[in-house]
């Protein structure tokens, strides 16, 4: 026979159950604007009905209910969403740095524009076509040697600029990347020590859940990883609903293993050993960065930012570095060599001078040391714009010179890659990083647009809705103040019972 008091332990647990759900709406509008919180919610169960089955049980048609209790306090998350977005967040990384990178390099160069390279090299042309139709004019030598000079500055800003840029992309990689990327694979994994120190006790540790899933969002954008759910053997009495420890594998960009496979995070870990890896920069005696590695094994074709800035540091700058270099000491030599076979205004023999220096073999960066002949700058009449000799209105010399504007040579020596003018060359270097940084642009757009509709859909499952949140409130509170009535009409039940009932010869 069930119990009297059956009534009021029923809806005792009503109440608690709903004061359980609650404490958990509470607990979401909290952290409403909290990053990375996933709203929660408490699963409502069953208790176990009366009678149970056995020999003994009353003869009663079924089984009563008992009430309801608390199960599980789950948050609501869907994992193939976190995998989707980290996969695009990854390209937005990547993406994103090769587009801010190649944009900075293109506000450099700074074409088509007056203050470029290719509208100076034109008022250098120009300046030595009117210098061969006025030879003698002290005036159209001034020019070309300010013109001339104008053509070094610009070649040494571009390159200065570039190199810098460079420069910072190096301390980015080894200062703060390197740094960021170490503390996110150090925290996940202080996390998966937490967390496998709770689960086995039968705790679900939602928050702990939250705080890991955002590192690990934050270091998919930093480089490709593979995320498993492990669930270590021996786990105690870890529920079912555990979501268990991470492994945390690094991918290259186009999410291949390395071979061996890097685990950055460990979840079933060897004891006394550290359980992640640790991100190294290798450098060389002038701090130029070599190779990336995790615990000494180098990795390349790196995906996510860390992947944009090495290949940008690596691959992007110092070929248009390189490409300013050989297009300068092609240009500088070809005018040296044809300027130093004519003759200045007044010379009886060849000048053997070079028009411009900083040029030479031993100059390894001609595109930073490229400068006009001081000797030049101080006396323009040195400029060998004649043939043969140097009487006024011989402009042999000068005409050969504004013609190399469309002579071609080649370039890339010893082997060259090129035969063209210096105009057509420039010209290819300047279109060829024009589509690439439009095509990085347009990836990216494309990934950002993918990200952010992963992102919508995410929140759309585990974002808190202050809406439902105040309508759940009004729910749980209503369906409290009915157990709690419950309880006084039981109570009064009773009352009937114990003091209304068998008062008969008092």
């Amino acid at each position: 026979m069930r119990s009297t008091f059956m009534g009021l332990e029923t809806a005792r647990r009503g109440m608690v159950t709903q004061q359980s759900a609650l404490y958990t709406t509470g607990h979401n509008i909290s952290n409403a604007n909290t990053p990375g919180f996933s709203r929660q919610r408490v699963n409502f169960a069953t208790t176990t009905p009366y009678p149970g089955v056995g020999l003994n049980r009353p003869g009663i048609p079924g089984q009563i209910g008992t009430g309801v209790e608390a199960g599980v306090v789950q948050r609501v998350r869907e994992g193939f969403l976190d995998m989707q977005f980290r996969t695009e967040n990854t390209k937005v990384g990547y993406y994103g740095t090769l587009s801010e990178s190649l944009t900075k390099m293109e506000e450099i160069m700074n074409e088509p524009t007056e203050s470029g390279l290719h509208s100076t090299m034109e008022k250098f042309w120009n300046s030595l076509q009117t210098l061969s139709s006025h030879t003698e004019n002290s005036g159209a030598r001034d020019v070309v040697a300010e013109t001339g000079q104008m053509v070094a500055d610009t070649l040494n800003y571009y390159y200065n600029s570039l190199d810098r840029i460079r420069g910072d992309l190096n301390e980015e990689i080894v200062q703060v990347k390197q740094s960021q990327i170490n503390t996110l694979i150090g925290d996940i994994h202080d996390l998966n020590d937490k967390i496998s120190q709770i689960e086995p006790n039968g705790y679900i540790t939602n928050d702990l859940y939250d705080q890991r899933d955002l590192l690990v969002d934050n270091l998919s954008k930093m480089v490709n990883i593979k995320v498993t759910k492990v669930t270590p053997n021996n786990y105690g009495n870890a529920k079912p609903m555990a979501e268990g420890l991470y492994n945390i594998e690094l991918l290259d960009k186009d999410s291949n293993s390395y071979n061996p496979p890097i685990q950055l995070v460990e979840a079933n870990k060897t004891a006394g050993v550290v359980g992640h890896k640790t991100m190294g920069v290798q450098l060389d005696a002038n701090g130029e960065i070599t190779s990336l590695n995790f615990n000494g094994q180098i990795v390349s074709n790196l995906g996510g930012e860390l992947g944009g800035f090495i290949e940008s540091y690596q691959v992007h700058y110092p070929k248009m570095l390189n490409d300013l270099n050989e297009m300068t000491r092609a240009f500088a030599n070809e005018f040296n060599r044809i300027h130093a076979l004519g003759y200045g205004l007044g010379d009886t023999a060849p000048s053997g001078i070079n028009f411009f220096d900083g040029v030479t073999a031993g100059d390894p960066n001609p595109a930073k040391t490229i400068k006009v002949n001081q000797a030049i700058l101080d006396s323009p009449n040195k400029i060998a714009a004649g043939q043969g000799n140097g009487d006024s209105g011989n402009n042999l010399n000068a005409l050969e010179l504004a013609n190399l504007k469309t002579k071609n040579f080649s370039l890339y020596q010893p082997a060259p890659t090129l035969n063209g003018s210096v105009d057509t060359f420039y010209s290819g270097v300047i279109g060829k990083l024009g589509v690439l940084s439009q095509s990085m642009q347009k990836n990216n757009l494309n990934a950002t647009i993918l990200a952010d509709s992963v992102e919508k859909n995410r929140q759309s499952v585990s974002a808190v809705s202050l809406d439902e949140e105040m309508t759940n409130m009004i729910k749980f509170q209503h369906a409290y103040n009915a157990s709690a009535r419950n309880i006084t009409v039981v109570d009064e039940m009773l009352d009937k019972i114990i003091n209304g009932m068998g008062v008969v010869g008092r």
